[in-house]
């Protein structure tokens, strides 16, 4: 079974639903060894075909909570789940979609990942429309590498400084990160994991940077690039768009003084060196060194190993549901097996009609063959029992001997026994047009007895139960 891992775009606030559209798209496809059989970009409608797909959800569309669950399951929870989270959302809460985390915390809590509803149908009507019929998301942080050998934030803080210094156009004041997303990175215990993800559209609303005493908004650069940051901190997360200028006081911030890892995604495919490419991300963050390298195919092999799916509830894959997509898609094979289905009732209709006129055709012709013989014949109910009985009657009247006489039975029998003594022999009945045959105790027949009776026109069978042998003529059974 292969399997497509691709990479979704963040969802642009400044565009309206009604007119949502799905750019060119990285991708990789695996087949079931797990060997990459081919990676690119394309649009919706030009991506390869598997049997599993799976999306990686851009980390701004997705909010990582933790929180601790009532003891509730299926639509009870679905209900009560907006109620749990609707004080640390901006957003309507009856407006997102919640799923829930599979394995829970330590500590009990499960990790809940909100996601704007709407966006989220529209991402997987899209897929299956276009044929993606199993379909799994997962959240890019989801997808970060663990931290290993991460540095104390402390110790980056001169070269972070001097980088955003030399970074930031000439005249901006310093802009420091939120102090929510850093006071709450602080209240964390977990390592911190960032990662860059590339740059970020043009048609994202115009992003104001405050001042350092915070009441003098100043627009950023027209030319300063803005870069997606996925931040892992364990199992939550969080994204934002953050200008290249101030990478490096924004992480700074957002680390608070503790040890974190950065990464930068490189590898994507469309998006291969050239020229006039810029210079790589992690370049804004320290002076000295850049960020580890992230390869695309790492990310989605993570994705693939992830099991995280934000399908959940409604949005739950299901590849054989009957709506209209899948009839419209099934239509021809379906249209098929009617069609093979109507030609075969039709086709055993003809041909139990034409073997019905064949077998009343012979019954006339063996009833007419009886009358020209027997032209007394009353009734004619079986014309082949009624011939054999009357043929055997003109045999009786002619003196001649009946197959099933004693006499032709018993003369038969003697030329069958072969080797067997004629002594040997207990009894002999004959009733009912059979001979019941019985040996002494010390003589048994010989394997090849029954051959030699159906050489002379006789069946024999032997019954275990009472010892005897039932000799009858081979035509009349």
């Amino acid at each position: 079974m292969s399997t497509l891992i691709v990479f979704l775009p963040p969802r642009d606030p400044a565009v309206p639903s009604q007119e949502w559209q799905l750019p060119e798209m990285p991708f990789v496809l695996i087949d079931k060894g797990g060997r990459k059989e081919r990676a690119g970009r394309a649009g919706l409608a030009f991506l390869p075909r598997a049997s599993t797909t799976v999306l990686i959800v851009a980390a701004r569309d997705v909010l990582m909570l933790a929180a601790t669950l009532p003891p509730l399951k299926g639509p009870r929870l679905k209900q009560a789940l907006p109620n749990i989270v609707e004080d640390q959302l901006i957003q309507d809460a009856a407006t997102c979609h919640i799923a829930l985390d599979p394995q829970p915390l330590e500590s009990g809590a499960r990790v809940l990942a909100v996601i704007d509803r709407g966006w989220f149908r529209f991402i997987v009507e899209a897929f299956s429309a276009a044929g993606h019929r199993s379909l799994r998301a997962v959240p890019v942080t989801r997808c970060l590498p663990a931290p290993a050998a991460a540095v104390p934030a402390a110790e980056l803080e001169p070269a972070l400084a001097d980088a955003n210094a030399a970074a930031a156009p000439a005249g901006a004041p310093p802009s420091p990160a939120s102090p929510a997303l850093a006071a709450s990175l602080i209240a964390e215990p977990q390592a911190v994991v960032a990662a860059l993800l590339g740059a970020v559209g043009e048609t994202a609303p115009a992003i104001l940077a405050e001042t350092a005493t915070g009441t003098v908004p100043a627009p950023l650069t027209p030319n300063d690039p803005r870069v997606e940051v996925a931040i892992a901190r364990g199992a939550l997360g969080e994204g934002l768009a953050v200008p290249a200028s101030m990478l490096a006081s924004t992480l700074s911030a957002l680390a608070g003084g503790r040890a974190f890892e950065l990464f930068e995604l490189t590898g994507l495919p469309g998006s291969e060196p050239r020229l006039d490419a810029p210079a790589p991300y992690g370049t804004h963050v320290t002076a000295s060194a850049t960020a580890a390298a992230l390869p695309f195919e790492n990310l989605a092999r993570a994705a693939l190993d992830c099991r995280f799916d934000l399908c959940q509830f409604e949005f739950e894959s299901r590849p054989w549901r009957l709506d209209r997509a899948t009839i419209r898609r099934l239509r021809w094979p379906i249209a098929l097996i009617a069609a093979s289905i109507v030609a075969a009732i039709v086709g055993a209709n003809v041909q139990w009609y034409m073997l019905a006129r064949e077998r009343d055709a012979l019954n006339a012709q063996m009833t007419e063959l009886l009358l020209n013989a027997f032209p007394k014949t009353a009734a004619v109910l079986d014309p082949p029992a009624q011939m054999k009985s009357q043929l055997e009657r003109l045999r009786l009247a002619a003196g001649q001997m009946s197959p099933d006489d004693f006499l032709s039975l018993a003369s038969r029998l003697a030329a069958s026994l072969g080797s067997l003594p004629v002594n040997g022999i207990a009894a002999l009945d004959y009733h009912d047009r059979r001979l019941e045959l019985t040996f002494k105790p010390n003589v048994s027949a010989d394997p090849d007895f029954l051959t030699r009776l159906a050489q002379h026109g006789l069946a024999g069978q032997f019954d275990s139960n009472t010892g005897k042998w039932t000799i009858r003529n081979r035509s009349a059974q």
